[in-house]
Formats: C-alpha cells, structure tokens, sequence
C-alpha cells in the first residue's frame, strides 16, 4: 500500500515536473494555480504527519508522507521562478529573491534528509527531524499573505 501511494505520488509529481516547460504558454492564473497546488500539497503532507506523530493517523503511513513531502520540496521553488504575483505569495518573494530560494531549497534539502533517515534507520529516527525539516513558519511569517489564503 505505501509503494502504491509512493508510485503515485511520484508519478503525479514527475508528470507535473514535465509539464513546467509550458509554463512559459500559460497565463498568470495558471502559474499561480500550479503554484497555489504545490504548497497545498507541502500543507497537506504535514497536517498528515502531523497526525501521524501525535498518534491520529495510522503510523505504517508515515514513511510515505515524509517521501512524499519530500519530493514535494524539491519541485517548490520551480513554481516560483516564473515571478508571477498572486494568490498568497507577497512580493517580497521576489524582491528578496536570493533569501527566498536559499530558504526553498534548505527546505527541500532538510526534508530529503528526514526521509532518506526514515528509510535507511526508521520512522523513529526521522520523526525526530521533523521540526527542523518543516520550518514552514519562519518563511511564512516574510513571504506569505495570511489574508490571502
């Protein structure tokens, strides 16, 4: 069940990877709407884990959410090169662009390393990086409009 959620998963993900050549033919609302989906996504994966940690979830889930959340964090930033405003992100984004991408990618580095942990020395291991591989508010508080989501 967790390799038909993982494969799924990925599969969804690398076609929506393959897809972002065209971004250059979309319109703003589409740029913004892919971009509103993956961190969704981002927000879905950790309410999940969430869930999972404080004992609400089922727990033979939880290496799947955390790969699943990390192959999310690592096509993130993509839906933010194409510097379109809207939707929740503020223009500080890009404004501060170099902040911006370096905190992106730490993300995505920080949340491999939790699930390359879950999968080589367990689930346990890695809950205990969670905090660190998810600092989702100290992002928010500068380049997210609260209001507008």
């Amino acid at each position: 069940m967790i390799r038909a959620s993982k494969a799924a998963a990925v599969g969804i993900i690398l076609g929506v990877t393959m897809l972002l050549p065209m971004v250059g033919h979309t319109d703003d609302k589409d740029v913004v709407d892919y971009r509103q989906h993956i961190m969704k996504s981002l927000e879905h994966q950790t309410a999940v884990l969430g869930q999972i940690l404080s004992g609400a979830g089922p727990a033979e889930n939880t290496l799947a959410h955390m790969e699943t959340l990390a192959l999310t964090a690592s096509v993130a930033l993509k839906s933010f090169e194409a510097k379109v405003p809207g939707g929740a992100a503020k223009p500080e984004v890009w404004k501060d662009w170099a902040d911006f991408s370096k905190r992106m990618k730490e993300f995505a580095e920080k949340s491999a390393e939790m699930a390359k942990v879950g999968r080589e020395q367990g689930v346990d291991q890695a809950a205990m990086l969670v905090i660190e591989a998810l600092p989702c508010k100290g992002c928010h508080d500068v380049y997210r409009d609260e209001k507008k989501i």
